[in-house]
C-alpha cells in the first residue's frame, strides 16, 4: 500500500513497511500463571495488549477536531481584523488592511512550515497537527476577509464553505458509489501533477513579488486566474480521492489509532486548499459582474 502522497509517504505503516503486530518483545512480561504471552498456555512471556486501532469513526472524529480548529481561528482572525472598508464613508481602514495582510502572510508561512514538519514526521504529533490547523485558520480568515472586501460581499465566504463541503461529499459519494480504484498509475499521475503545479505556483509567486509578473500572474483575479483555479479544484478533488483511499486502506490494515491524526491532517490540507480555490473562483466570477 505504498503511498505517493507526501503527507503519508514518510510513514512506514501507510506504506506497507510497518506491521499490524504492535507487541514489542522488549515489553513482554513474565506470566507466572501460565501462557507464553502470545496465546499459548504454560509459563512464559506475556505481551501487552495491542493499542486501539484506527477506524472510520476515529478518523471522522479527529478530522472534525482539526477542521473545527481551522474554522475557529479563521473566525478569530476575521473579527480581529475588523471592518476594512466603510460603506457609508467610502473609506478604507489602512490599519485593518495591514492587520489582514500580516495575518495572511504570517499564517501562510507558519502553516507551511508546520505542514512540512507534519508531512515528514514519522510519529505523528496531535499537538503539531492542531498547531498547523490554528495557523492555517489565521491565514484562511485573513485571506477570506481580503477577498470578500475586494468583492464587496462577505456572503461569498459562506458560499465557498458550502461549496467545499458539497464538493467533498460528492467526491466521497462518487468514490464509494462508483467503487473508484486508486491504482499505482493513478497515484503517480496525481502526485506528479501536484508537485508540478506547486512548483509553477512557487515560481509565479516569486516572480510576482519581484515585479516580473503584474497582478499576480497566474494567480490573478482574471480569466487566466480563473482557469488556473478550476484546474486546481480538479486536482484537489483527485487528491481527496487519494486521501479516501489511504484512510480506507489504513483502517483495513489495522493501523494504530494515533494514525487517525495523520489521516485528519491530510484531509484538512486538501479541504483547506479546495476551499481557497473555490473562494477564488467565486470572487473572480463575482468581480466580473
Amino acid at each position: 500500500m505504498r503511498s505517493s502522497n507526501p503527507v503519508f509517504a514518510k510513514n512506514a505503516e501507510f506504506n506497507g513497511r510497518g506491521t499490524t503486530q504492535y507487541a514489542d518483545p522488549s515489553q513482554w512480561k513474565i506470566d507466572l500463571s501460565g501462557g507464553d504471552g502470545r496465546g499459548a498456555s504454560g509459563p512464559g512471556l506475556q505481551a501487552p495488549s495491542s493499542p486501539g486501532r484506527m477506524t472510520l469513526d476515529t478518523v471522522v472524529e479527529k478530522t472534525a477536531i482539526t477542521v473545527g480548529t481551522v474554522v475557529l481561528f479563521a473566525a478569530i482572525a476575521w473579527f480581529t481584523i475588523g471592518k476594512v472598508f466603510d460603506d457609508q464613508l467610502g473609506t478604507v481602514d489602512q490599519s485593518a488592511v495591514n492587520t489582514a495582510w500580516m495575518f495572511a502572510m504570517g499564517g501562510m508561512i507558519v502553516g507551511f512550515v508546520l505542514a512540512m514538519v507534519n508531512s515528514f514526521k514519522k510519529v505523528i504529533s496531535p499537538a503539531l497537527v492542531l498547531a498547523y490547523a490554528a495557523a492555517e485558520g489565521v491565514f484562511v480568515g485573513a485571506f477570506s476577509k481580503i477577498v470578500s472586501t475586494w468583492v464587496g460581499d462577505s456572503t461569498i465566504v459562506f458560499q465557498a464553505v458550502l461549496g467545499t463541503f458539497v464538493a467533498a461529499g460528492a467526491t466521497l459519494a462518487a468514490y464509494k458509489f462508483f467503487n473508484i480504484r486508486v491504482t499505482d498509475k493513478f497515484r503517480k499521475v496525481v502526485t506528479i501533477s501536484l508537485f508540478a503545479f506547486a512548483g509553477v505556483m512557487l515560481v509565479n509567486f516569486l516572480l510576482s513579488i519581484f515585479g516580473v509578473l503584474d497582478q499576480g500572474g497566474l494567480r490573478s483575479f482574471g480569466l487566466l486566474g480563473l482557469l488556473v483555479s478550476l484546474f486546481a479544484i480538479g486536482l484537489a478533488v483527485l487528491c481527496l480521492i487519494m486521501d479516501f483511499d489511504f484512510v480506507e486502506r489504513g483502517v483495513a490494515a489495522g493501523l494504530p489509532e494515533r494514525e487517525s491524526w495523520r489521516a485528519a491532517f491530510g484531509l484538512t490540507v486538501t479541504l483547506v486548499w479546495l476551499y481557497l480555490e473555490i473562494l477564488r473562483v467565486l470572487a473572480i466570477l463575482r468581480g466580473d459582474n
